[in-house]
């Protein structure tokens, strides 16, 4: 069963623990059901690859692995990591995404 996540794709996240913590980075895609994302730049590990059309060589490649959503935060126009949640937008009448900091909208 898969739940409802506040990280989208597009989205640029803070890691707040673990290996990585510090580093941001955009969501490149997010798997609902097992709640991993996966982070451009963020949470890299060395795979053996065999040769193959993209890398005629193989050898050892140095990619993005997923990380967990309960470690990410989303990050504010100021740079700071901050929580979400939803509210109703008066102009469009439609539920949308703000920083609770800031009060900002989420675009």
């Amino acid at each position: 069963m898969s739940t409802k996540l506040k990280i989208k794709k597009g989205d640029l996240v803070k890691v707040m623990s673990g290996e990585s913590k510090g580093d941001t980075g955009k969501v490149l895609s997010v798997n609902r059901v097992s709640n991993r994302v996966l982070v451009e730049g963020v949470n890299k590990v060395k795979k053996h690859s065999k040769p193959n059309a993209k890398h005629p060589n193989g050898g050892i490649i140095e990619m993005e692995a997923t990380i967990h959503i309960s470690n990410l935060m989303l990050v504010d126009g100021a740079g700071k990591a901050s929580r979400t949640g939803k509210k109703l937008d008066e102009k469009s009448n439609k539920l949308v995404r703000y920083f609770k900091s800031t009060k900002e909208v989420i675009k």
